[in-house]
């Protein structure tokens, strides 16, 4: 029976969802902004990141045979750190991939860099797998507190703690990147590199280290989406990267990707068509779903949803 409670219980989930997958896919817009590269390898960095984000808190003395912390600033202090070392970690990671697997093939054809993509994806897969093992993970409790819980229409919807941080964190980093590609000169050479690499280097831009900071990025954010991933879905596997950085690449993909406003919005439209298709459909069909959404959406807005279209330079 469908009431109001569920649609809107599904709603929130739907969000809570949403907003991990806008923090992958802001990953795989920026690096396609600038180069115009699906980094496919972007979904292992964000599962790498999260084994990192288990060691990290695991120094704390949390583990799950330890309850959460009870302590408001305990918990801050290690949420900072985790944070800060998985995103530095992981943001490192890219640099190193984007200068070891990419950066020599910039000037061969796109299909040679999306093979390498597609082989670093494979490479990042069984690191993880001989590091954890082939079994799901537990993700340690951090974040304490009681779910807020309102009765709607006879029926009750529950809202966790980690759904408001996760849809704080996603607009937070959304905003703040938009600024920084907007606002800031290292920002500005981002988006002279995106348009034009070759001007770009000759109005004295260093498009190398553009680049590499530009992967740096969308490293740090998949891991800030790994650790938010893990205190919500409190599973990760060696896997996890594959299915989750493919619903992220369709949210880029959907809202427009090199946009990231779009990106954020589309993780948000995958989000909730999945919790609405796993309620009111057969959990085996939520996939279909995502991409029959997809494809009516380029089949009438090939540049997704806020993406504008341009003219391809011949």
């Amino acid at each position: 029976m469908i009431t109001v409670a569920l649609l809107l219980q599904q709603l929130v989930n739907g969000i809570s969802k949403g907003s991990i997958y806008a923090l992958i896919a802001l990953g795989y817009t920026m690096v396609y902004g600038i180069i115009e590269l699906i980094n496919f390898a972007h979904g292992d960095i964000f599962m790498l990141g999260s084994f990192i984000a288990i060691s990290v808190v695991g120094l704390f003395g949390i583990n799950n045979k330890v309850p959460e912390l009870n302590n408001p600033l305990g918990v801050i202090g290690v949420l900072l750190v985790a944070f800060l070392v998985t995103m530095l970690l992981t943001g490192t990671l890219g640099v190193v991939i984007e200068r070891v697997a990419y950066r020599p093939l910039w000037n061969a054809p796109k299909l040679a860099s999306l093979i390498s993509a597609i082989g670093v994806s494979y490479i990042l897969q069984n690191v993880g797998l001989d590091w954890r093992g082939p079994n799901q993970i537990s993700f340690p409790p951090i974040i304490p507190g009681e779910s807020l819980r309102f009765t709607v229409g006879g029926g009750l919807v529950i809202i966790r703690p980690i759904a408001i941080v996760l849809l704080i964190v996603s607009i937070t980093l959304m905003v703040l990147l938009t600024l920084f590609v907007q606002r800031t000169k290292l920002g500005k050479a981002m988006r002279a590199t995106a348009m034009d690499r070759e001007t770009a280097q000759l109005m004295g831009i260093n498009a190398n280290n553009t680049i590499a900071l530009t992967f740096f990025i969308g490293g740090a954010l998949a891991g800030a989406g790994a650790i938010l991933y893990g205190m919500s879905i409190q599973i990760v596997q060696f896997n996890v990267g594959f299915q989750t950085g493919l619903r992220a690449f369709t949210a880029a993909v959907l809202g427009g990707i090199g946009n990231i406003p779009g990106a954020v919005l589309g993780g948000f439209i995958i989000g909730l068509v999945e919790a609405y298709s796993d309620t009111f459909l057969e959990t085996r069909w939520t996939q279909a779903v995502v991409f029959f959404v997809l494809i009516g959406i380029l089949v009438f807005r090939p540049s997704g949803l806020l993406g504008q279209h341009v003219t391809e330079k011949v």
